[in-house]
């Protein structure tokens, strides 16, 4: 168990249960960081002997990554976070299409209404620009429609971009189906290029590009027992990007700034350790959280599951609670030791859950979300102490209501 999740309120410890949000750093990738902090801490772009080290370390890591997702080391640029790699993905790929010659009205970009908000502003700055953008209606289940994409492809369409996973209520897209809609579509002509925010999915979901079948992909190491601050994109070697960040040239041209080497270093530890433990780790996981959802649905029948219970990840749980104040619940469970959350961390301003909302779901529906995620070291007394005071909770406030 890690220590930070050991604190006490009185008489309980603490129950850590949204890991969509952020996990914390695992031992070993702490253990494999810190040399990098003090001991080999020279700029990899120097000459002298740390610098050489500090390269090294970073070429190492590159490698260990590259490894994890079967793909070249060429095609990963690490970047600050999977926001700073979502932006590089669609406004450094259609300022390529610019720089190469197109005008932004002959751009036409693909994508959903729900997808992470590092994804969905860049797209409404790219509209404001003058790009075209399309987006795939989603089914109740959360699920985008593969008939309604195919209408919506065109011969200037250069760029869609799907979530593997949704970071709110954990429903799993289907790439491969996309992927192969796009070769049937464009037999005879250029396929568009294919991203994909993959931040939520490789604990639980094998992400190598070649197997989803995409051409850009975002990761983020704070999702997977990694560092916060540090990400990456994977880009195929025939994907033409602009940077947006400039200055000194750093990975590949594409993301100056001199390299985070320790928060990098531990991206790669913590890739490689999500790859090899994934099936074991999948497998306890899902067992739990199906055994939680169903003693919730059970006791708060007025509860309702947000997206498809079969296609999604295997640590989420996103409900609706028509009539319940989710964002008071949530501060009560705090109170009682208890952190979830009411939607993406991201969207803390926002009054009610664009991604709820989306599903054509009431008002009702997209105001009361509650998003429990379990992390690797959930256990089931924790679930159901979790449960205890949740169903107590709901209840306490529903009576404070009726005064």
């Amino acid at each position: 168990m890690f220590k930070w999740l050991s604190q006490f309120v009185p008489g309980h410890r603490r129950i850590y249960l949204d890991a969509a949000s952020t996990t914390p750093v695992r031992p070993e990738v702490l253990s494999a960081m810190l040399p990098y902090f003090s001991d080999t801490f020279g700029n990899p772009g120097a000459l002298y002997r740390e610098g050489v080290h500090a390269a090294a370390a970073l070429k190492e890591a590159r490698i260990r990554a590259a490894r994890a997702l079967s793909v070249r080391g060429e095609e990963i640029t690490f970047t600050s976070g999977g926001t700073e790699a979502n932006n590089l993905a669609v406004l450094g790929f259609v300022r390529a299409e610019l720089a190469q010659g197109k005008k932004p009205g002959d751009i036409h970009v693909i994508s959903t209404a729900i997808e992470h908000s590092s994804v969905a502003v860049p797209l409404k700055e790219l509209e404001k620009e003058g790009v075209r953008v399309g987006y795939v209606p989603i089914n109740r289940d959360g699920l985008i429609d593969l008939s309604e994409l195919r209408k919506l492809l065109t011969p200037q369409t250069r760029l869609i971009s799907i979530h593997l996973v949704n970071n709110e209520i954990g429903v799993i897209q289907p790439l491969r189906d996309v992927a192969r809609l796009l070769d049937e579509k464009y037999r005879k002509g250029e396929r568009p290029v294919l991203h994909t925010d993959a931040s939520q999915a490789p604990l639980f979901l094998n992400c190598a590009p070649e197997r989803l079948r995409v051409d850009l992909m975002t990761l983020d190491g704070q999702k997977i027992y990694g560092p916060k601050g540090v990400g990456l994109l994977v880009h195929r070697r025939n994907i033409t990007l602009m940077p947006t960040i400039y200055g000194g040239g750093q990975e590949q041209g594409l993301r100056s700034g001199t390299e985070p080497v320790p928060l990098i270093v531990g991206l790669a530890v913590a890739l490689a350790h999500a790859v090899s433990e994934r099936q074991v780790v999948t497998e306890r996981v899902r067992g739990l959280r199906d055994r939680f959802l169903r003693e919730l649905l059970h006791r708060l029948p007025q509860a309702e599951l947000n997206g498809s219970a079969k296609e999604r990840i295997a640590n989420n749980v996103n409900i609706s609670i028509p009539g319940v104040d989710t964002e008071f619940l949530v501060l009560h469970l705090d109170k009682a030791g208890i952190a979830v959350s009411t939607k993406s961390t991201c969207l803390s301003d926002e009054p009610q859950s664009y991604t709820v909302a989306a599903l054509g779901k009431g008002p009702e529906y997209a105001n009361s979300t509650l998003r429990i995620t379990l992390h690797l070291h959930t256990t089931w007394r924790e679930l159901a102490r979790a449960l205890d005071v949740l169903v107590h909770t709901v209840e306490k406030l529903k009576n404070l209501d009726r005064r």
